[in-house]
């Protein structure tokens, strides 16, 4: 089974930037980045695929930026311009499977790293 260690968390104002990492025991088709805020759902942040096809949900496009190191094994989470509502857990995931916005359907996860914005 995949192993997921984030980190990179951290507090910050609004508008600056954290860089997020996650060193994983071997990437897989899928690698992604969760992130789940108190009293909300899990919700899917950005993805990037073995073709290094990534994907972003609104609220972050164009302020964050995903990539992985396949020589290190680790994705990294750019994140600039960072607002309030960002505030979250964030959680890398990984799967064999395409790219989705299910977490469920993601078999691997790390234990998260938090990023909060004042």
């Amino acid at each position: 089974h995949v192993q997921l260690v984030e980190s990179g968390g951290g507090s910050v104002q609004a508008g600056g930037s954290l860089r997020l990492s996650c060193a994983a025991s071997y990437t897989r088709t899928c690698m992604a980045w969760f992130r789940q805020a108190p009293g909300k759902e899990r919700e899917g942040v950005a993805t990037i695929d073995s073709d290094d096809i990534s994907w972003y949900v609104d609220s972050v496009k164009d302020r964050f930026t995903i990539s992985v190191d396949n020589g290190k094994n680790t994705v990294y989470l750019q994140m600039d311009s960072l607002k309030p509502e960002d505030t979250a857990l964030y959680y890398c995931a990984a799967t064999v499977r395409p790219c989705t916005l299910i977490a469920r359907e993601y078999s691997g996860w790390g234990q998260g790293t938090q990023v909060t914005v004042s």
